[in-house]
């Protein structure tokens, strides 16, 4: 579509049925619709709010998807500074760039059944943090969590997937094997284990550099519960 038509349209205030395309909207001299202005947050209670609108949008139906064209990729090919890191669970069904409605390079994530802290994970958000310089941190489970309840259930499990229990039994020993209750707790268990066996992390959070959030992500819903630590 023609830029000259897309403006005619937008300044007579006919719909138009399909979004202009963001080489279109720049023809016309008008900056493409970031989540966050294109401006890196400057404390971590901003970096949290930014992650809150972007679940706000998705859940509205209303994203922006932000960052998400060539000339992003292009952008920040030659390096990153996202403004938040993640320790997500690895479940198809929570990809966290979609939910928080963000883009390349917005987010450091880390993945893994259960969202657990191990020691491997635990130095990848030391980077994200320390030295890409992500101000705010979630451990974000998820509902139905087949991790948590195979946890909550015990018994054999084929290959080393049993290695997973060890870090979600405290939250599932917690909540007396409730298993919607473990997943909500263990995001509070990881995020304990983060600012406590990493001094890197407690560091950053004593200077008010970063903060910790928890959240579970609903998965029929769409929305990000955020978990009280």
């Amino acid at each position: 579509m023609a830029a000259s038509l897309v403006a005619r349209r937008l300044l007579s205030g006919i719909a138009i049925a399909q979004p202009a395309r963001p080489t279109a909207i720049r023809a016309l001299g008008i900056r493409p619709l970031f989540a966050h202005g294109g401006a890196s947050p400057a404390t971590p209670d901003e970096a949290l709010k930014y992650l809150r609108e972007g679940n706000s949008r998705f859940i509205a139906g209303n994203t922006a998807g932000p960052n998400r064209d060539l000339e992003r990729v292009k952008s920040v090919a030659a390096g990153q500074k996202p403004f938040a890191a993640f320790l997500s669970c690895a479940d198809s069904r929570v990809p966290v760039e979609i939910i928080f409605d963000q883009g390349f390079g917005d987010v450091f994530v880390t993945r893994v059944a259960g969202n657990i802290a191990t020691p491997e994970l635990i130095a990848s958000l030391e980077f994200g943090t320390a030295v890409l310089g992500a101000k705010v941190l979630m451990v974000l489970g998820h509902t139905a969590c087949g991790a948590v309840a195979a946890t909550a259930k015990g018994g054999d499990v084929p290959g080393v997937i049993s290695s997973l229990y060890y870090h979600i039994k405290p939250a599932v020993r917690a909540c007396n094997g409730h298993v919607e209750q473990s997943i909500e707790e263990n995001v509070r268990v990881q995020a304990r284990q983060l600012a406590e066996v990493s001094p890197v992390l407690a560091g950053l959070i004593k200077e008010g550099k970063l903060k910790v959030v928890g959240g579970v992500y609903d998965l029929a819903t769409g929305k990000v519960n955020e978990v009280a630590l």
